[in-house]
């Protein structure tokens, strides 16, 4: 069972820790040298975030393309730190504020023939991944990233390493793959020799199933109490234990073994994530001490601004409780405020995501419940059966007072998680919108008009602006450069998301106004007004600034909606800043107005004349 410790005792073995780097062995320009910490953000609703597959993204240095197996989506392609450098015209061409980079650290090289391109098996959290650069090119991406007015997020991960160690069952000092047993048979239907009982068995030392008193040894008499875990140390195929300090023994870690059922509250919160990634035991305040200082360290390092946390559901909110603080106030302290710490919690459930928003905790969360019940059921089932209305767009946003933070996090980026949850379609442990909705276009930009409206922060996935459609992982991993060489920025759906990104930028209240349901319906059908939505956004803290905005996600005809704009709107001329609605929209002293929108359009009414 867990214990929990005392945010005072973890601070000061935050302070005690040590995080090595290697010294570098080069002469390195200014913009490689460690950098002054800088607060980069006004209000991180003003960013539009891309989240970026480092690997998939831009070959710049062809010096570290050892290992590439170009094609093969499971291993290294060639991507790294220098070609996102190289790059950055072209996302800033799409409108593209912040970047979401891929972990950093050096990652377990290869399993089963599968590579750690992606960065969450990781094995040194002290060293930079060689396949993407070293520190000096980091650096430089951040810096670079910043003269544009880019800020950069880093992928961390608390909960697991990578596959570091197997558990010595048979205590033979080897790791065993074995199978037994000749299989279940009818009576009378047995072979010679065949029990009838004989389970078929496969065990795996390095990823054995869930056992609640820890992985067991076992000999032909028995059990033979905890198994050992056995620490893998052969630098010929970069696998060597963990670092930094208890990441690299055995009470660094839970070994319970893989979760084989994630209904099970204790399996997934101790459990090794199957494929062995080892589950760390995050309640020890020094493993806590640990994961402070090491990614702590990278932003001092680098200048970073922010965290998009891995897998934060499988780790004990009192984890959370110490993390954010103690990472907030160590950066505080050195000029590096408004740091933006957001988490994934790989849950469909509204309640269980904003749990780890509440006070004390993190400033955000992906919006995985609007993945599923609005991006999904409602946007990409357009031209399919069983698409949902909009009124599940309403319901879902009523119901986020009572299970998102409604304050600002202490020491946090001064925004309440109910106004800064991060928005997403589609990311890299989904399908694409694209392969769900079967190739339907209309359907995708349509959903990135919403994305780009609603309140909190938008963030697209790298390759969505080029109609990437790749089904489950690796598949919607795809690589840029195969897909785009000449870096073509001219496609109708590239064109579509910059032109809703500058209407943001220059629409206060699409990025800080307070958000009202104007119009929502249940009805999918032939009905008038099916699949209409419309919401007001204005107010808060955008002043006296109004934006109107309206949906058909209908895939086929025209549809009308009718509904009443709120007092800062009334008695003022719109226009359609997408140019979906030729005509102006002017609102009455009354507010009543009746819009009506072609298939799978949107139009964003903004205060001004044709």
């Amino acid at each position: 069972m867990k214990r929990t410790y005392s945010v005072a005792s973890l601070l000061g073995l935050v302070a005690a820790s040590v995080f090595a780097l290697q010294p570098a062995c080069v002469e390195i320009d200014d913009d490689g040298k460690r950098p002054k910490m800088t607060s980069q953000v006004s209000d991180w609703r003003d960013e539009v975030i891309y989240q970026v597959l480092v690997d998939r993204f831009a070959n710049g240095d062809l010096n570290n393309d050892q290992g590439v197996v170009p094609g093969a989506l499971a291993r290294y392609q060639g991507g790294d730190w220098q070609g996102l450098i190289d790059k950055l015209d072209y996302v800033a061409t799409l409108g593209v504020t912040t970047l979401w980079i891929s972990p950093v650290i050096r990652n377990v090289e290869t399993d089963a023939d599968v590579d750690a391109y992606h960065g969450y098996w990781a094995q040194d959290l002290t060293q930079t991944n060689p396949h993407f650069g070293d520190m000096a090119t980091l650096r430089r991406l951040v810096q670079a990233s910043h003269r544009r007015g880019m800020k950069v997020v880093l992928d961390i991960v608390t909960n697991h390493m990578g596959q570091a160690f197997f558990y010595d069952m048979n205590l033979n000092g080897k790791a065993d793959i074995n199978s037994g047993g000749t299989g279940f048979c009818l009576p009378g239907q047995c072979a010679p020799g065949q029990s009838q009982s004989s389970r078929v068995e496969h065990l795996n030392e390095y990823d054995p199933d869930f056992d609640r008193r820890g992985v067991q040894a076992f000999t032909s008499l028995g059990l033979a109490g905890r198994a050992p875990m056995i620490f893998i140390d052969d630098p010929t195929i970069n696998r060597v234990p963990p670092r930094p300090g208890i990441l690299g023994t055995a009470a660094g870690y839970h070994g319970m073994g893989r979760i084989t059922s994630y209904d099970d509250a204790q399996q997934v919160m101790l459990g090794d994530f199957p494929g062995g990634l080892k589950d760390v035991a995050t309640e020890n305040p020094t493993v806590r001490a640990t994961m402070v200082d090491a990614y702590a360290r990278w932003v001092e390092e680098t200048d970073l601004d922010g965290f998009r946390i891995d897998t934060v559901k499988h780790v004990e909110h009192e984890f959370w409780q110490v993390f954010s603080q103690a990472v907030r106030q160590r950066l505080a302290a050195q000029g590096k405020t408004k740091f933006l710490l957001f988490g994934e919690a790989f849950d469909g459930g509204d309640p269980v995501l904003g749990s780890y928003t509440k006070k004390g905790e993190l400033d955000s969360v992906f919006y995985f419940s609007q993945h599923f019940q609005v991006f999904h059921d409602v946007f990409a089932l357009a031209t399919q059966g069983g698409q949902g209305g909009t009124k599940k767009i309403e319901e879902l946003w009523t119901a986020r007072s009572t299970h998102y933070g409604t304050e600002p996090q202490d020491d946090g980026i001064g925004v309440a998680p109910t106004k800064a949850l991060v928005n997403f379609i589609d990311n890299h442990d989904r399908p694409r919108f694209l392969f769900d909705a079967k190739g339907d276009v209309a359907a995708l930009r349509n959903a990135l008009s919403f994305l780009m409206t609603e309140d909190g922060i938008p963030c697209v996935y790298y390759g969505t602006e080029l109609e990437f459609s790749g089904g489950n992982d690796p598949a919607n991993r795809e690589v840029v450069w195969a897909a785009n060489p000449s870096w073509r920025t001219d496609g109708d759906t590239f064109r579509h998301f910059a032109k809703l990104a500058r209407v943001r930028k220059e629409q206060v209240a699409l990025r800080r106004g307070d958000q009202t349901v104007l119009f929502s319906t249940s009805n999918t059908g032939d009905e008038p007004d099916s699949g209409m939505f419309a919401m007001e956004r204005s107010g808060g803290d955008a002043g006296s600034e109004v934006v109107i905005v309206a949906f058909n996600m209908r895939a086929s005809g025209t549809r009308s909606a009718s509904f009443t704009v709120g007092a800062l709107g009334r008695g003022k001329a719109f226009v359609d800043a997408m140019g979906t609605s030729a005509s102006p929209l002017q609102v009455p002293a009354d507010g009543k107005v009746t819009v009506s929108l072609p298939a799978q359009s949107a139009a964003v009414w903004v205060i001004g004349s044709p």
